[in-house]
């Protein structure tokens, strides 16, 4: 029971340093909107912002996807963590000491049902390997090498410590022997592709005489690994860890951890093609500066870019890959409502690279011109096209501009929202040079317009959750409860049990439901952090991930907010409402009445009706500028 205790005073200790509008705006850039702030949501396909933070509650809520909670339940979904992780992740931030933890069931999450070995596994076995990997680093004989390579590019001693650069040793099993010498499970080093095992059995180091750059991700933790070769003869120049639950190359950005405050303070993101170059732009000032993994940029990418920024900079070499990487980014402009611009150092410079530029007197000064002379992806494009066909006849190039037209038109230009199509046909139309008319005409409907740019199958399921999900009667009468625990103590034991759980048909308000009765029982009562609290604590004892009942907590509680406009005599109004539809109900299916559909229906129509006068009330007599989520 005091174990208890001292993970209750954790919570709230770490919860009262951790204002929830400063963390979720670490993540994403918010707006504020009245009394809340406002952002594109990270949990679905957003365009809009439609996520809204209620500093004075501390929570966070999307009525679009359902996506709701407290500072916990954000970090927890996120970073996929589990609740212990998150409760880490805030006190390390906040600088809070936590007691001692001695840990029940895994709540890690993502792990394979089969060798029991996660995302938190991995991440275990790759904050070990960094560690080997500096110690070789610093080793008078195995990081000689490295070392050299590292003062030859020019690489600071603080960009060193920063970006936690490390060496591999010119040998088979370095960090095999290491792990086993230290008594590590070599399954954790196996499943992050670290160590490989032989055909012939044993096993060895997957990356050997290599200077090591450790990937991260947005908070900093080790996900993942590049090695690029320091002898010429070896093959790869640069080798990457395979992907893992934790590491997802097309979502991964070099960088992204020391640079997403840089790029949200200057809206834009740039995007080289190289770990040093990368490195160079850091040590140069230049933060706002991020790397992809050999790839090109991806609509995974352009999702964790647009909750920062509004603009993402293609700076690439000029050679064949950097222009084929360009063409390829033409689909995430269609799919992302993000700006994509292209920039070349030739015409700026002789120098090949951004590391290289760095390095020259005022480099600094000539790459950011670099940077602000960058043109539209588009604009891009037909410029392009136009010095391609600069000695074709006039039809030629009119018949190859429409060719380009109706393949941004297959790309997903005829899929687009309508106001955003109208931007783009109007920046279609002078990058190319033509009315836009001609843009219009050009543009056809895909045989594939209904699939092409599909939701994920589990947003099309929170969407069709949203639309079709309504709070009956008894789940309204959850939602006044977790706005209002004052309400609780207004009950009789027989009103209570109105929300016992079997009455429910939805398994999400069964769980809500069955922990709001524990935190009542508990004395920490039905409002919605002590429900919060209560359902992170059983996920931590069972090791299961209650995100989605901590979201139907607040969707219900918000749902009460925003038809109420958080007007105590209209919660209590609903509240009795509520509670007599209900005790209706159950009197009629407790005599065996027949048509028992029929009298819910009736019921519920009552109360569906008493709402939509209280929305009604709301627009007619509504405060100005009151945003209808505060719940003040």
């Amino acid at each position: 029971m005091s174990g208890f205790v001292s993970d209750q005073d954790d919570r709230q200790r770490v919860r009262d340093a951790s204002d929830i509008v400063a963390v979720v705006g670490e993540h994403l850039a918010l707006k504020p909107k009245g009394r809340e702030y406002v952002g594109l949501c990270p949990f679905h396909e957003d365009r809009n912002p439609s996520m809204c933070v209620v500093p004075a509650k501390q929570i966070f809520h999307c009525f679009v996807c359902g996506a709701g909670g407290d500072v916990f339940t954000f970090i927890q979904k996120y970073h996929s963590m589990g609740f212990r992780e998150s409760l880490e992740y805030l006190a390390e931030r906040a600088n809070i000491e936590l007691t001692a933890f001695k840990p029940g069931a895994s709540g890690g999450g993502n792990s394979d049902s089969s060798t029991g070995i996660g995302k938190r596994e991995i991440m275990t076995a790759n904050e070990a390997a960094q560690s080997f990997f500096k110690t070789i680093l610093n080793h008078p004989e195995h990081g000689q090498l490295a070392r050299e390579i590292i003062d030859r590019r020019g690489i600071s001693d603080e960009m060193v410590e920063r970006f936690g650069i490390g060496a591999s040793p010119d040998r088979w099993d370095g960090l095999f022997m290491t792990a086993q010498n230290k008594g590590m499970g070599i399954e954790e080093f196996l499943a992050a592709g670290l160590i490989k095992a032989r055909d012939t059995g044993g096993h060895y180091d997957a990356l050997r005489n290599r200077l090591i750059f450790p990937i991260c991700d947005q908070i900093g933790r080790v996900i993942a690994f590049g090695g690029r070769k320091m002898q010429e003869e070896d093959e790869p120049k640069y080798l990457n860890s395979p992907e893992t639950p934790a590491f997802h190359k097309s979502t991964t950005l070099f960088g992204i951890n020391h640079a997403s405050r840089a790029i949200k303070r200057e809206r834009t993101a740039v995007i080289v093609e190289g770990y040093t170059d990368v490195i160079a732009c850091h040590q140069a000032g230049v933060e706002h500066v991020v790397g992809t993994l050999g790839t090109a940029l991806t609509k995974g990418h352009a999702t964790v870019l647009r909750r920062l920024c509004d603009t993402v900079v293609l700076l690439f070499d000029g050679d064949d890959a950097g222009i084929k990487a360009a063409d390829r980014a033409i689909e995430v402009l269609f799919s992302e409502t993000i700006d994509i611009k292209v920039a070349a150092l030739s015409g700026f410079t002789d120098a090949k690279d951004p590391d290289e530029l760095l390095k020259l007197e005022g480099g600094a000064d000539v790459f950011r011109r670099v940077v602000e002379n960058s043109i539209e992806l588009t604009k891009w494009r037909f410029d392009r096209l136009r010095d391609e066909l600069k000695d074709a006849g006039p039809a030629r190039v009119t018949q190859r501009v429409e060719e380009e037209i109706r393949k941004l038109s297959d790309l997903g230009l005829a899929e687009l929202s309508p106001m955003r199509r109208g931007l783009m046909v109007k920046q279609i139309a002078q990058a190319a040079r033509v009315e836009q008319s001609v843009v219009a005409g050009a543009i056809k409907m895909g045989r594939n317009q209904q699939n092409r740019f599909t939701p994920p199958i589990e947003d099309v399921d929170n969407l069709q959750q949203e639309v079709n999900w309504k709070p009956d009667a008894r789940e309204q009468l959850l939602g006044c409860l977790l706005y209002d625990a004052n309400l609780w103590l207004l009950m009789s034991s027989e009103q209570r049990l109105l929300t016992r759980t079997t009455a429910f048909e939805s398994q999400l308000s069964i769980t809500v439901a069955d922990v709001m009765h524990q935190s009542a029982e508990n004395g920490a009562g039905t409002g919605l952090h002590a429900v919060l609290d209560e359902l992170a604590s059983l996920g931590d004892e069972t090791g299961q991930s209650l995100v989605e009942a901590e979201q139907r907590a607040t969707m219900l509680r918000q749902m009460i907010a925003r038809d109420t406009e958080g007007i105590a005599e209209r919660v209590t109004r609903l509240f009795n409402e509520c509670l007599e539809s209900v005790a209706l109900i159950d009197a009629r299916v407790e005599r065996g009445s027949e048509g028992v559909s029929e009298d819910q229906s009736d019921e519920s129509a009552k109360l569906q009706a008493f709402i939509e006068n209280q929305r009604g009330m709301r627009k007619k007599f509504g405060r100005s500028g009151k945003n209808l989520l505060s719940g003040d």
